[in-house]
């Protein structure tokens, strides 16, 4: 059976993993992201490449990056969490480690193994988010990953939601990620709990009763334990993400959207909530077939058995 690597560069760590044609991850390795130089990070990554490579069998490499990715697949052209800008990343290593590499953006390799493995098998036209720190995305038309003409396609989370709206990080204004995310779901809650500090008693007593100390992992907990506050922020980040999915639904007409990162775990009824939004903002949505919404299943090692799978079809 075919073996290829998969790595899922991230902002803290590199993780790699040699995977088989089924998608399953028969060996990995984690190890910390250098943050000081782009040299560094592409000497990490080709050690942690070679470390499995002597190993196992293989000759093709996926590095799935945390950024903007060139439409050939061989260039890294802007990280926000890492000093990488217009690095030749094939080129380097392939230099370094003599195997055959592509480059490709992590939340594509993440929409590629839910459409190949997990929660969209047998579903063509597919759409997957991620809602982490921020809002990813990854577009799946015709049973192809959508690039774009540049390779920056699919960044959903900087579409405008709101007109003039909180300022993102990207530098403008109304930016999706900014009410659909898990800062957003912070945000909120931290805000809520600040102006109804007796209804949010759950939330408060899971950090040290300062609306400043509440973590995501809290307002979790407190949803589970049926403290309005959360399950408040809980709804209104649901939404916001319901409603951008109907816009989305207009332009691509999914047949699925795949939820993924942790605020989608993080209460029994997040989905529901969402997928609420989503039908009560659907255009014509009583004439018309409504995408299905599922949970990711794929877990953390999706980006890495994305890109190792994207790695084949080079």
């Amino acid at each position: 059976m075919s073996l290829a690597i998969g790595v899922d560069l991230g902002g803290t760590k590199i993780a790699a993993g040699v995977v088989n044609e089924n998608g399953q991850v028969i060996d990995q390795l984690v190890v910390p992201t250098p943050k000081d130089t782009s040299a560094a990070v592409v000497s990490e990554l080709a050690k942690t490449i070679q470390s499995l490579a002597q190993k196992h069998s293989v000759v093709d490499v996926c590095v799935a990056a945390p950024g903007f990715v060139d439409a050939a697949r061989t260039e890294v052209l802007f990280t926000a969490n890492l000093p990488m800008r217009n690095v030749k990343l094939k080129a380097e290593l392939e230099k370094l480690t003599f195997l055959n590499v592509v480059i490709e953006n992590d939340a594509n390799a993440a929409a590629w193994a839910e459409y190949k493995f997990g929660a969209a098998v047998g579903s063509e036209n597919a759409v997957m988010l991620t809602l982490g720190t921020g809002l990813g995305g990854g577009l799946i038309t015709n049973g192809e990953l959508v690039r774009g003409a540049f390779g920056v396609a699919a960044e959903v989370g900087h579409m405008t939601l709101i007109q003039e709206g909180l300022q993102c990080g990207c530098g403008l204004q109304g930016c999706w990620e900014q009410y659909a995310s898990g800062s957003a779901l912070l945000r909120i809650a931290r805000k809520l709990a600040q102006k109804y500090r007796d209804e949010a008693d759950i939330l408060l007593s899971l950090g040290d009763r300062t609306p400043e100390g509440v973590e995501g992992i809290h307002i979790t907990q407190a949803a589970e334990k049926g403290c309005p506050i959360a399950l408040r922020a809980f709804n209104e980040v649901a939404k916001s993400l319901g409603s951008g999915m109907a816009s989305l639904a207009a332009l691509l007409d999914p047949q699925i959207f795949v939820i993924g990162g942790g605020v989608s775990q993080g209460s029994d009824y997040f989905l529901n909530a969402a997928a609420e939004s989503f039908s009560k903002n659907l255009t014509a949505r009583d004439y018309r077939p409504i995408a299905q919404i599922k949970l990711a299943k794929m877990g953390n090692d999706a980006g890495l058995i994305g890109a190792a799978d994207l790695a084949r079809r080079k």
